[in-house]
């Protein structure tokens, strides 16, 4: 039995529970008042989409603090806004140098693409957030992505890309390389998102 234990990390007792039936696994984590802070955490997020758990939980214990309720530990915001698909994605890309000397113009479609977004305050108050790729050349928008009341995933970004690709060349991949400037966003730098642009030839 020690030899088992000691081979995964566990404690004799917490093996002789387990074996025995009386310990229970954990189940996923829930925490009472956590579907109360949900609605203030989704409201934050929707008005800053660029903000990260840290910022979000401030702006809500600033708010918590103007109305006399205790503050929130920021990993609890992390791990809320976690369960709920509300985090920024990771900034996993190592960035080459400039690529390009400052000037966007080119000779000929279908070298370079850019690709920027905006966001628009609608009369209901439902904000809307547009995503696009533009030829730097023929200035034809190729392709276009837009939510309502969220921010531009990645998702959201590579699938845009695809659409693109698709639209210009009716194939899954640019038979040559494509340069894609973009800004920093997350949804742009993310690994993944990265790696499908490279698939893409882009």
């Amino acid at each position: 039995m020690k030899t088992v234990a000691d081979t995964l990390g566990v404690s004799r007792s917490n093996l002789v529970e387990r074996l025995k039936g009386r310990s229970k696994p954990r189940g996923a984590y829930h925490k009472v008042g956590d579907a109360e802070l949900l609605p203030a955490i989704r409201r934050l997020v929707d008005q800053r989409p660029t903000y990260g758990y840290r910022r979000i939980a401030a702006l809500l214990n600033r708010e918590r603090r103007a109305a006399d309720k205790p503050v929130v530990n920021a990993k609890r915001v992390h791990r809320i806004m976690g369960n709920h698909a509300m985090l920024l994605e990771k900034h996993t890309a190592v960035r080459k140098g400039r690529l390009h000397d400052g000037k966007v113009m080119v000779m000929r479609s279908n070298l370079r693409w850019c690709s920027d977004g905006l966001e628009f305050t609608c009369w209901d108050g439902e904000v809307v957030r547009l995503a696009f790729i533009i030829d730097a050349f023929d200035r034809e928008i190729i392709a276009w992505t837009a939510v309502a009341n969220a921010g531009i995933s990645g998702s959201d970004v590579r699938d845009m890309m695809l659409e693109a690709v698709e639209k210009r060349f009716h194939a899954t991949r640019a038979p040559h390389a494509i340069e894609h400037l973009s800004d920093n966003g997350s949804a742009y730098t993310a690994r993944e998102t990265r790696l499908f642009a490279q698939a893409l030839n882009l």
